[in-house]
């Protein structure tokens, strides 16, 4: 009778054991997807890799998240802008930036 009570014990712990680690890796893969940089936080990358090259004059970025396809894949990003001096001349880059990376996915230069 005791062995049976053991094996019964030894039976629900593992199946308790195995439900919460299941359970704990699809919580934490759950959290890393649905984690999403800010606005803030994405147009800070964005002027620091401008500002390698040289000052810039000024920056924005929308805080609303809008849908982006490029090809066959689908992301959410930010929308945003650059200005510097270059030449004498103003030069404005918008940009769109994923908003779980901060990476830039599409950049457009126009002279203002």
């Amino acid at each position: 009778m005791e062995k049976k009570q053991l094996d019964l014990f030894k039976t629900g712990l593992m199946i308790g054991a195995g439900i919460g680690l299941v359970s704990g890796i699809t919580a934490a893969v759950w959290v890393k997807n649905r984690n999403a940089l800010g606005a803030d936080d994405v147009l800070d990358t964005v002027k620091r890799a401008f500002q390698k090259e040289g000052p810039i004059e000024g920056s924005w970025i929308t805080f609303e998240k809008q849908p982006v396809r490029k090809f066959a894949v689908h992301s959410d990003a930010y929308s945003g802008g650059i200005t510097r001096m270059e030449d004498g001349q103003l030069v404005m880059y918008e940009f769109l930036a994923d908003t779980n990376t901060g990476t830039v996915l599409d950049i457009q230069r126009s002279i203002a």
